[in-house]
């Protein structure tokens, strides 16, 4: 029996798509019309195919407003956000372009013999896995690169966002790629196990903690599959001296933003127990509270939406209602909204100084305060975590922040600016539960291609001299 799949509207509970989720042997079929078109897409010249990444940008451009509003729809996300989103898809063409000559490109260098070349080959079959959060900007991260290296792609979209998923596929196709090069399967958890399953020499993952280390289990003994994971965290975000009003703003943008659906978001503040620290977090509530919460259409335009199902908010509920019974005071309690869908929730402030607390992600606008006497336990603090993604330090004081660098175990590393402050141009990684060492962004050039390593010279000469000399008589 087929199975459906539906993404809706959680805001309004509105049906947005409606499709059949891929059989394994709709799987099968697809990553195997990649196999098929893999050996010619990768003998096209580079050239052309950064031509046919750089369609695929005018198409998107074009239909920016359409891509963005459906995205909106599928995800609760404000339209501004979504329209940042298709802009940043765009853009990574050209990042894109910039990293593969920058970190894969060709070198050569003359040698007596001849010459000594560094050249990237392209892995063949690349899966790619998309999260729901960014449906369209994570993905498109990993597609974008892995096409411009010779790969093909057998795309599973989030089965929260298979509109979103199907947008991209409509823009690739008007792009104009041959058959087989780009190909989309629907559906959840079945699809996904058999995409994984299959014969593929790439697994390109953005998500959750869990359903990454399963895949590193799952991959432990197929060490011909370049995995490349990119987790979450519990990202601390310190605040310990400058403008009031600015750290607020920080730590509001860093723990909210996207209704603290980002892998980034800072979900523990640690400040100094000192007047200035309580005074931050009386300005991050007062903020807090004056919030724009709504619908991605409503005006005026809300700072965040809802989250991104009822399922969603109730996993969130659950997780801080253990919280409070573990003895975490409320200082802004997480609640549904009156007369909303159940997924808008109001934005939380935790006080946890002095009680152990589960080393997880709570997926939402939840941010646990922990108050601490000297700026080495607020390091201990920052870096009492199993995860290593994101962490950011407020402060004015230089030293400080050469500590906070020197110390802090996180891939970006921020100073006065949001935890969620990244560029494609830069890479996005993170240590420990929060990756595996293969960072993306700017250096998703980088498990998108091998290295090769030839000596060669056009004829062969002075071989067997080297020989000759060292025979016995």
């Amino acid at each position: 029996m087929t199975e459906t799949i539906r993404s809706v509207d959680p805001a309004t509970g509105d049906l947005v798509w409606e499709g059949e989720a891929a059989s394994p042997a709709a799987v099968e079929a697809a990553v195997a019309s990649a196999r098929r078109a893999f050996p010619g897409w990768a003998a096209t010249p580079l050239a052309d195919r950064i031509a046919a990444a750089r369609r695929f940008a005018g198409v998107l451009g074009e239909r920016k407003a359409a891509v963005a509003e459906t995205m909106s729809r599928e995800t609760g996300k404000a339209l501004w956000e979504t329209t940042a989103e298709v802009g940043s898809m765009i853009g990574k063409v050209d990042a894109s372009v910039a990293a593969q000559a920058e970190r894969t490109g060709e070198k050569r260098k003359d040698m007596p013999f001849g010459a000594a070349t560094l050249r990237h080959r392209p892995h063949g079959v690349m899966a790619v896995f998309g999260p729901y959060n960014f449906p369209g900007h994570l993905p498109n991260g990993h597609i974008v690169p892995a096409l411009i290296a010779g790969n093909t792609v057998v795309f599973k979209p989030s089965e929260v966002a298979p509109a979103t998923g199907a947008a991209m596929a409509g823009a690739w196709e008007a792009a104009g790629l041959p058959a087989g090069v780009f190909n989309i399967v629907q559906g959840a958890r079945e699809t996904g196990a058999a995409l994984a399953d299959a014969d593929i020499d790439g697994l390109l993952f953005t998500g959750s903690a869990a359903t990454g280390a399963h895949f590193r289990r799952a991959f432990a003994d197929r060490p011909h599959v370049i995995l490349a994971l990119e987790l979450g965290g519990n990202n601390p975000l310190v605040a310990w001296d400058g403008d009031l009003d600015e750290a607020a703003a920080i730590a509001i943008q860093s723990a909210y933003i996207t209704t603290g659906q980002r892998c980034s978001c800072a979900r523990r503040l640690i400040v100094p127990e000192s007047a200035w620290g309580s005074d931050l977090v009386d300005a991050i509530a007062y903020l807090s509270d004056r919030l724009v919460i709504g619908r991605w259409d409503e005006q005026p335009e809300p700072f965040m939406g809802p989250l991104v199902s009822d399922r969603a908010a109730a996993h969130a509920m659950e997780q801080v209602a253990a919280l409070i019974e573990k003895g975490a005071k409320v200082i802004r309690s997480f609640e549904g909204i009156e007369g909303r869908s159940e997924a808008f929730v109001t934005p939380a402030l935790l006080d946890v100084t002095g009680i152990d607390t589960p080393d997880d992600e709570i997926f939402a606008p939840v941010l646990q305060v922990r108050r601490v006497e000297s700026f080495g336990v607020a390091m201990e603090a920052a870096n009492n975590t199993r995860f290593g993604l994101s962490a950011g330090l407020v402060s004015e004081d230089d030293a400080l922040w050469e500590r906070f660098l020197l110390e802090g175990r996180a891939g970006v590393v921020n100073r006065n600016r949001p935890t969620t402050g990244a560029a494609g141009t830069m890479p996005f990684g993170g240590l420990g539960d929060s990756g595996n060492h293969r960072p993306s962004a700017y250096y998703a050039a980088d498990y998108c291609a091998y290295p090769v390593a030839s000596f060669e010279a056009s004829e062969a000469a002075g071989n067997r001299d080297a020989i000759k000399a060292r025979l016995k008589p």
